[in-house]
């Protein structure tokens, strides 16, 4: 199959420019096909090769170019690309639930007038996607990096004519170009030092690179600016929860399988630059720990379904970049993988939630879906479980996975595990709040809505159950002994990559210190997060099931309640302190330098050449008589000079 990996690449592609071009007469539903053929024939490719690489254990990265691209002296940059344990796996996310997703879309947009652009968009975010995971050297990964940027202006801004959406999408792309700033000052670093931006000739060269070595934390960090603004990390994150304005598989897409894991896949791609860079990895690891945390308190007062999902990816991607952050790659590509499944499928969940409530989004605004609904419920009530870290569902093994890494983390590390513990609680507590709010309780439902209320058709549900299924078993690639003996699937499978970085960053003289935790401790800190996660499901079952709270309206929440709601003010604080200010700074610099100087300048030069017309002007006199005397006298003139220069 890896012969075939360059239709992985140009599929998506043609997909994209078929329905971009002939999107106003293609019928939609040639287009849906159209679409989603061009990414679930890339999942079978890229099936047939994880399997080629899991059968004959091959360990070499397989490496291919499309097209020959930037030969500027010695510095070589091809549409090349680079198959390997790493970026198979994040292709057959990508694919594969990019796949699903395609599906729900069919459902959930018809009778759009917008289907096929829509289609053609989708298409081009999984292109560039794919080039960003798939490509061999960082340069295509900025231009894949770059791509999903504006196919997420494109996406979440799709209903440009609401001025919520177009500025959700503007927002997502400044904010995003912020943090890839760092991430070009990586890359100029890296080749500046190294002489190659190719992963291969990276790896070659970083064990004797003892310059490079000096500031590695400067080139790590540089390199993690851009992903704090790809992966919504604090302070950049604020782009992702505007992002729901776009359509929910828009949602889905963005938020569980591609465009908001690019920052973890990088790390992982650059694994022994940040394994070496330890000042830079701290940093990580804390921004990670305190994102998780902040994010679910926000997550805890939002009424909007899209939106307490939305602050859960937040949390849920801080968690992935704590693991990094203590180079626990294995767990965080783990923890990115399980999250894929049951963020997607609760995303979906919602629009399909959303769809039958002729797009209500307000929890306070339903109840007791479950009975009208139970596809829908049982197989967010999956989702749920796995989120909330409950066994034996797939986000307990990878999020614990995470917690026991931290805990043994040097320094810091029982500092990082309490807060994210504390992150679980409100996770569970907040994702149950969700659930028993939207599917249990009182009906709050007005009474057009309820005569129409029904389940989602088979496009929207057998995605659902799909995903459900991954939600539900993921988890069994990485478990801890305790559990049937245990299996270290994903850490076996992703030996090749990590062990790389370790060996070199040994050549430098760093090494790991192995850390083996006791029996004991692994079981007691098992057992204390399933009793965190449980009593935050307890607490929350208290309030919204046997009190029966409903959140009161905007204007009823008060004191901290309030400030959280409001999500801290954090937009308002860079409205006041920064974004407001520029915009006071521009219009002072447009009206001084652009139309007091530069204005004043062009104008007055035309004001001079006027004054200097208005003088000859007077010349045109229009009498023969004066014209005669303007003769004669010139003639005198030029007679005295030549006299003059002959004597």
């Amino acid at each position: 199959m890896l012969e075939l990996f360059p239709y992985v690449i140009l599929l998506p592609l043609i997909g994209f420019l078929i329905n971009g071009i002939h999107y106003r007469k293609m019928p939609n539903t040639v287009a849906s096909i159209i679409g989603t053929l061009a990414v679930l024939i890339p999942f079978g490719i890229t099936l047939g090769a994880f399997l080629e690489y899991k059968v004959f254990e091959r360990t070499t990265p397989h490496l291919f170019t499309l097209l020959p691209w930037i030969h500027a002296g010695d510095f070589h940059v091809d549409f090349a690309y680079q198959v390997d344990q790493l970026s198979l796996y994040m292709t057959l996310i990508i694919t594969g639930i990019g796949s699903l997703i395609h599906i729900y879309s069919a459902g959930y947009m018809h009778g759009d007038a917008g289907f096929n652009r829509f289609f053609a968009y989708l298409n081009l975010f999984i292109f560039s996607m794919l080039n960003l995971v798939l490509g061999d050297n960082l340069v295509i990964m900025f231009l894949g990096w770059e791509g999903v940027g504006v196919c997420s202006y494109l996406l979440i801004g799709f209903d440009y004519h609401k001025s919520s959406a177009a500025n959700a999408g503007m927002k997502a792309f400044i904010t995003n170009r912020i943090g890839d700033v760092g991430f070009a000052v990586g890359i100029i670093l890296t080749y500046w030092y190294l002489g190659s931006v190719k992963y291969v000739d990276i790896m070659k060269a970083l064990p004797t690179a003892i310059p490079f070595k000096e500031i590695i934390n400067l080139v790590a960090l540089a390199f993690f600016i851009g992903a704090i603004g790809k992966s919504a990390q604090i302070p950049l994150y604020v782009w992702l929860p505007d992002a729901m304005a776009g359509p929910t598989p828009v949602s889905a897409l963005i938020h569980a399988a591609t465009m908001v894991t690019a920052g973890v896949f990088m790390i992982a791609r650059l694994n022994p630059i940040f394994l070496a860079a330890d000042i830079t990895s701290n940093y990580i690891a804390i921004t990670g720990a305190v994102t998780a945390f902040f994010a679910a308190t926000i997550g805890l007062f939002q009424t909007d379904i899209k939106k307490v999902l939305a602050y859960s990816t937040v949390s849920q991607l801080g968690y992935m970049f704590l693991a990094m952050g203590v180079g626990a790659y294995e767990a965080g590509m783990f923890h990115l993988m399980t999250h894929a499944f049951f963020k997607a499928l609760m995303f979906l969940g919602s629009g399909s939630v959303i769809h039958a409530m002729h797009h209500e989004q307000d929890m306070r605004n339903m109840g007791n879906l479950k009975s009208y609904m139970k596809i829908t419920w049982i197989t967010f009530m999956i989702g749920t479980l796995a989120i909330s870290g409950i066994p034996p569902f797939s986000g307990f093994f990878s999020k614990d996975l995470i917690l026991e890494k931290a805990f043994s983390h040097h320094g810091i590390g029982h500092v990082l595990w309490a807060i994210g513990l504390a992150g679980a609680f409100c996770t569970a507590f907040y994702m149950f709040r969700l659930v028993f709010l939207t599917f249990y309780g009182n009906e709050r439902i007005d009474h057009h809505t309820k005569e129409h209320l029904h389940e989602s058709p088979w496009t929207i549900t057998l995605p659902l159950v799909i995903l459900s299924v991954g939600a539900a078993i993921a988890g069994l690639l990485q478990m801890p002994h305790f559990f049937f003996g245990g299996s270290h699937i994903l850490t076996d499978y992703f030996k090749p990559i990590f062990s790389q970085g370790k060996e070199i960053v040994a050549a430098w003289g760093i090494s790991e210190t192995p850390h083996h935790m006791s029996d004991s401790l692994e079981l007691t800190l098992i057992f204390v997060s399933i009793g965190i996660a449980s009593s935050g499901i307890l607490l929350s079952f208290f309030l919204f099931q046997i009190k029966k709270m409903v959140p009161p309206s905007d204007e009823g929440f008060t004191g901290l309640p309030k400030l959280i709601y409001d999500k801290y003010l954090v937009d308002e604080a860079y409205f006041g302190f920064i974004i407001n200010p520029l915009i006071r700074m521009s219009n002072w610099l447009s009206a001084t330098i652009d139309k007091g100087f530069i204005d004043g300048l062009v104008v007055g030069i035309g004001k001079f050449f006027v004054h200097i017309g208005d003088v000859f002007r007077k010349l045109q006199t229009g009498i023969v008589g004066d014209y005669a005397l303007s003769i004669v006298v010139g003639a005198v003139i030029v007679l005295l000079l030549v006299f003059k220069g002959g004597i």
